[in-house]
């Protein structure tokens, strides 16, 4: 209670924050103002065109999903029953999802493990692979693996992380992950290299190692491609290894026509499924399916439980499976298979798109051969912007090592979440046939842009920016000589900065930035962004250059004014001085002391005053200020005449600044005013 009184002190001096406050509240609180506090924290303020985007993400809930949501809340309760009967329930729920699963994915007559990372499922296979071939590893440890090292290989197109994970959790050395290379020369890019597999394996043994497991993809993370399941498992039956699948194509399983390469996952060793992503399921646990016939050691790996709540992670799964049934499952993953299929069939008819299913076709490298980084940046582009064009239809940006920035479309990963339909793969397509035609001609017309820029030179100067998805950056270069770098550096983002607001008040589709977000040597370039074919490359760089000279100019002017109103009022300074002096000088010393002065005043009155100056800006001279008081003073008299001026450089009118100790007031009069206090 003192602690808790403590915190609320500093709670009642401002210590609390917008969202949640530093203490518990001593009473307590009622469950609507909790409630109501998990609202402000899930619907919090965030940018008005990523929240949108996120909106049309998010999980489309439907009533399977609110069967799993509501899972937990069951799991939970049924955690207080006795004993028995929670371990008569829980045995039944997990054997019932076993079995379902088993024959749904065609893999009978084995055991499943659910688990909360999908990692886990794998780190307690391994364990598993350890016990079965290191006898002495239950009594002696890690010391037993000194003998023979373990090894566990996995494909170059796996998983980013995957090994080191596995490493880290089981307490083994880097040195125990071997990486396999893809094919190179024959066969798909992303297929693990089976010759030179088995290459690594036989060196492996000849340097005294122990080949453990195998891990194989059926669905690569990046390009969905699947490994050659059946050659691998006929190299793991060879040398004894262990062999886990894992990826989003073991989901087509369930279907009644199944491709021969997926068809071979059944011989696996074991596999994990995420089916919580495949039939959109939130917060469903992945499962792993593996085929081990000694019970105790699959209890030392972990994969199985004595503890009855334990089994309570497949009450969600077990309710959603009851719930869809077996033709609800397989309309799920039938149905975005045929978007899939859809979509690739729409794309065939476009000759500028190339998927990676094919061989070879048209794409825009066309234009830019050569230039991989700029392919990449446009590709890039074109995904976020199909992201928040249509946000339904799943697609996402993936880097793959070979082909670069790729726009991945994985029906089986999101359809069921956000509940993609043919539609919106139309919606895609058109969308997609709009902004490539808009980025091939920006890449056809990027080195016209540069030639063009070129030629404007010393005055523009293009500046290479790879990752800017566009025309180019340009810089307007002024001429200012006689000064120091950074004043010039200063200088030309200043003129920069206005050249890029003027650009930008035009009405045009053309779009002028300042570039990434996150550069910072191209601050002061203006980036010009994706253009159509019918846009005049001359006429925009003309545009360019013809505003800054009018911007550098302005500034000359008005740096040459400043540089003559300033002397105007330090010499305005001077002759007010010494006419200060030369009135001290005639009336004494004494009229400037307070008493006597006042007294001297009322008997003699001052007969004149200082009077202020008037600049002229047209003249650049300085006159007394007499004759502009004066004819204030005098209603209906004229103004007097102004100096000759040229009638080329005879401005439209001139600005008065009217000068007193402590403000400037601008006045509608002729000529700039510098007026100390009269009097």
């Amino acid at each position: 209670m003192v602690l808790g009184l403590l915190s609320c002190q500093k709670c009642a001096k401002g210590m609390g924050t917008t969202h949640l406050t530093l203490c518990l509240d001593c009473s307590g609180q009622d469950v609507a103002t909790i409630l109501h506090l998990v609202h402000n924290l899930i619907h919090e303020k965030e940018d008005e065109e990523k929240d949108q985007t996120s909106q049309c993400r998010m999980q489309n809930v439907g009533e399977q999903a609110h069967m799993a949501l509501l899972g937990h809340s069951l799991a939970a309760y049924i955690s207080v029953l006795d004993r028995e009967r929670l371990r008569k329930l829980t045995t039944r729920i997990q054997s019932d999802t076993t079995l379902w699963l088993c024959r749904l994915f065609r893999y009978e007559n084995s055991s499943a493990a659910f688990h909360e990372d999908d990692r886990d499922g794998l780190v307690k296979v391994c364990r598993l692979v350890i016990n079965s071939r290191y006898e002495e590893y239950a009594s002696e440890g890690y010391a037993s693996l000194t003998s023979k090292q373990p090894v566990i290989y996995h494909s170059a197109s796996g998983r980013s992380g995957l090994g080191q994970h596995l490493c880290s959790q089981l307490g083994l050395p880097l040195s125990s992950l071997c990486t396999v290379p893809c094919n190179t020369i024959f066969g798909s890019q992303h297929q693990m290299d089976v010759a030179l597999l088995d290459k690594l394996i036989k060196e492996d043994i000849e340097a005294g190692k122990l080949p453990l497991l195998l891990i194989a993809n059926a669905g690569t993370p990046g390009a969905g491609h699947t490994d050659k399941l059946g050659r691998l498992k006929d190299l793991c039956e060879q040398y004894n290894m262990w062999l886990h699948v894992e990826g989003v194509n073991l989901a087509t399983l369930v279907l009644a026509e199944i491709n021969s390469t997926i068809m071979a996952a059944t011989r696996c060793d074991s596999m994990t499924l995420t089916p919580g992503q495949w039939l959109g399921l939130p917060a469903v646990t992945a499962v792993t399916l593996y085929r081990h016939e000694d019970p105790a050691l699959s209890l030392a790996a972990g994969l199985t439980s004595s503890q009855p709540v334990a089994k309570l992670r497949a009450l969600p799964l077990w309710l959603s499976l009851q719930y869809l049934g077996h033709n609800g499952i397989v309309q799920k993953i039938k149905h975005a298979t045929s978007l899939s299929h859809h979509l690739l069939q729409k794309l065939k008819t476009l000759a500028f798109i190339r998927t990676s299913v094919e061989s070879n076709g048209g794409s825009v490298e066309g234009y830019c051969a050569g230039e991989k980084d700029v392919l990449d940046t446009f590709n890039k582009w074109l995904g976020e912007r199909l992201i928040q064009l249509v946000p339904t239809s799943g697609v996402d940006v993936v880097e793959l090592e070979d082909e670069g920035t790729c726009v991945r479309f994985s029906p089986l990963l999101t359809a069921a979440v956000l509940g993609t339909e043919q539609e919106d793969i139309d919606s895609l397509v058109e969308k997609l046939s709009e902004l490539v035609s808009v980025m091939s001609s920006t890449l056809s017309l990027r080195q016209d842009f540069r030639e063009e820029v070129h030629r404007h030179s010393p005055s523009l100067i293009y500046v290479e920016e790879l990752s800017w998805p566009g025309l180019g950056a340009v810089r307007y270069e002024p001429q200012i000589d006689g000064i120091d770098e950074s004043r010039r550096k200063e200088g030309v983002k200043k003129i920069n900065s206005e050249l890029l607001k003027k650009l930008q008040e035009f009405d045009t589709e053309i779009t002028f930035s300042t570039g990434p977000e996150f550069s910072t040597e191209t601050d002061d370039c203006i980036f010009v962004g994706m253009v159509t074919e019918d846009v005049d490359i001359i006429e925009l760089v003309n545009m360019i250059g013809a505003i800054g000279r009018d911007i550098e100019e302005s500034g000359r002017l008005l740096e040459n004014m400043t540089d003559v109103i300033r002397k105007g009022i330090l010499e305005a300074e001077v002759q007010l001085q010494k006419a200060s002096e030369e009135k001290l000088m005639e009336e004494g010393v004494i009229r400037q002391l307070p008493l006597f002065g006042s007294v001297l005043n009322w008997f003699s009155p001052v007969q004149s005053s200082i009077k202020g100056r008037t600049f002229n800006l047209v003249a650049g001279s300085l006159d007394s200020t007499e004759l502009t008081y004066s004819t204030k003073a005098q209603a209906g008299r004229p103004l007097p005449q102004e100096m000759p001026t040229s009638s080329t450089k005879r401005l439209s009118g001139r600005l008065v600044w009217q000068v007193h100790p402590v403000l400037l007031i601008p006045q509608r009069s002729v000529g700039v005013c510098l007026n100390a206090s009269e009097g």
